[in-house]
C-alpha cells in the first residue's frame, strides 16, 4: 500500500471544504462532536497477519472547516507503538441517515518494539472507514488504515491495520 489512503483523505476533505465550507470561510473554526474512542484491530504487515492492536483516540470539539482535529495512541501485542495528530473528514452533507464515511491522516511516532522494522521513527497514519452513530452521539467504525515513513527513509515497508472502533460521545 502507498499513498493512496492519504490521497483519499486529501481529495474527499478539500472537497468537502470547496462545496460546503468556503462559502462560510474555508478554514474556520467550528463546533464539533468531541470523542473518546477505543478500537481493536488485526495488524498486517507484508500481507501477513502479524497480531492485534489496541487504539485510543481522542477527537476533539473544533474543527477547522472539513478538518475534525484528532489525536491517538496504539500499542501491538509486540510492544510496538504508535503516537499522532491530524485531522479526521467524516461525511455530514450526503445523508440524514445514522451512516457515515470517514478519512484521516496523521503524523505520528513510532516505535519498534519487537515488532517490524519500518525504518525510522515519523510515519504517517491514513485511515478510512465505514460507520455508525447511535442515538446518543457514540458511533461504531469499520476502518482500514496504513502507516509508513512515506520514503522518508530507506527502509519503508508499511504496515496495516484493520480495526473496528467503538467511540462515546463527550458531549
Amino acid at each position: 500500500m502507498d499513498g493512496t489512503l492519504a490521497v483519499i483523505w486529501l481529495i474527499t476533505s478539500l472537497t468537502d471544504m470547496g462545496l460546503n465550507e468556503c462559502p462560510i470561510g474555508c478554514t474556520r473554526l467550528q463546533d464539533a462532536p468531541s470523542r473518546l474512542s477505543l478500537q481493536a484491530a488485526n495488524v498486517i504487515f507484508q500481507e501477513d497477519e502479524i497480531g492485534q492492536e489496541i487504539y485510543l483516540g481522542y477527537d476533539a470539539p473544533y474543527r477547522y472547516g472539513p478538518f475534525h482535529v484528532t489525536y491517538g495512541a496504539s500499542v501491538t501485542d509486540d510492544g510496538a507503538a504508535w503516537i499522532g495528530a491530524g485531522a479526521k473528514w467524516t461525511t455530514r452533507n450526503l445523508s440524514d441517515k445514522p451512516f457515515f464515511i470517514e478519512s484521516s491522516f496523521m503524523p505520528g511516532l513510532y516505535t519498534q518494539g519487537d515488532g517490524p522494522d519500518l525504518g525510522g521513527a515519523l510515519h504517517f497514519r491514513a485511515a478510512i472507514g465505514a460507520g455508525y452513530v447511535f442515538g446518543n452521539g457514540a458511533t461504531l467504525t469499520v476502518s482500514y488504515d496504513h502507516r509508513s515513513n512515506g520514503d522518508t527513509q530507506d527502509i519503508n515497508p508499511g504496515l496495516e491495520t484493520l480495526a473496528i472502533r467503538y467511540a462515546i460521545s463527550l458531549d
